[in-house]
């Protein structure tokens, strides 16, 4: 795992290194010795001096402006999110190491996951499954309360036969958790995950060093599951309101697809469980609340 202190400068690193000579309009001429472009190429055409644009790479001033980054980011070629969190890594601010802080699903949301027709789960910061219907579990195993995204793509060879692109998806997730954490890097379920991964998966460590950042939106999800075959389902992800970094995941197929009736017929096998555990909530809400006739309450009560 690579050092995260001096984040800005990993990252303008990274990414100068991605950005090729043709792509930034300067002439290609001779053998290069480095990938990407030179650091004086990117001092150059950021306007800025090659011995400022040194310090920034080694960490040695770490308070750019607003403009000069803006500058680098148009020279890297960075897209809108990835500048924004370029602009996010030069801002300064203070980090201090946190204690663990355990994520909780707010009740409301646990009782909504479990009643919504659509397979459906609750993912943390760090992508750890903090909650999950019986549908998404019938999706992919993986899917429950306790599992963590990040590991089962890239550690879990069951979970990757799920996706024909998984290279892509695998590409997409590393960028998206990257944008997820910013700059708190100091957090130790942070540290202990990528610290895990960086170890267990060479394509992981791979991915990472490029610093990819992208926002984790929806998208359209392609999976070749064992038992009905290829599902292309719509991924929505809604932020849980009032609670920071947790976001609620739900999958739905187009209407009169095939897709759609493949979905319908996974859901077959799980109906039982979720009617039972619907009910348990049913008890546990309590009857509805009457009137002092005795009678339930009209619509206007």
């Amino acid at each position: 795992m690579s050092d995260e202190s001096n984040l800005l400068g990993d990252y303008v690193r990274a990414r100068r290194e991605l950005v090729t000579p043709e792509q930034a309009g300067i002439p290609s001429v001779g053998v290069r010795r480095v990938p990407g472009l030179r650091r004086e190429e990117v001092a150059m055409l950021a306007g800025i001096s090659a011995d400022y644009y040194l310090r920034l790479e080694q960490g040695r001033d770490r308070n750019p402006s607003p403009q000069v980054l803006e500058s680098l980011a148009r020279v890297l070629l960075l897209d809108d999110d990835a500048t924004a969190y370029l602009l996010r890594l030069g801002a300064g601010k203070p980090r201090r190491r946190r204690r663990p802080r355990k994520e909780t699903v707010p009740p409301g949301i646990a009782k909504l996951v479990v009643t919504l027709p659509l397979p459906a789960y609750v993912e943390g910061r760090y992508f750890d499954v903090l909650a999950a219907n019986a549908l998404a579990t019938a999706l992919s195993p993986r899917l429950v309360a306790g599992g963590n995204r990040l590991r089962d793509v890239f550690l879990d060879p069951a979970e990757q036969a799920l996706y024909p692109d998984w290279e892509d998806a695998a590409q997409g997730m590393v960028a998206g958790f990257r944008e997820s954490v910013g700059t708190d890097t100091d957090d130790p379920r942070f540290i202990e995950l990528v610290g895990e991964l960086s170890l267990a998966s060479p394509r992981f460590s791979r991915l990472w060093a490029r610093h990819d950042v992208n926002t984790c939106e929806g998208t359209p999800k392609h999976i070749d599951h064992p038992q009905v075959g290829d599902l292309w389902l719509n991924r929505e992800r809604l932020g849980v309101s009032g609670v920071t970094g947790q976001t609620l995941v739900v999958l739905h197929p187009d209407p009169g697809t095939d897709s759609a009736d493949k979905l319908a017929l996974l859901a077959s096998v799980v109906p039982i469980k979720e009617t039972r555990t619907t009910d348990r909530l049913r008890r546990h809400q309590g009857p509805p609340p009457r009137t002092g006739t005795g009678r339930r309450p009209t619509a206007g009560a």
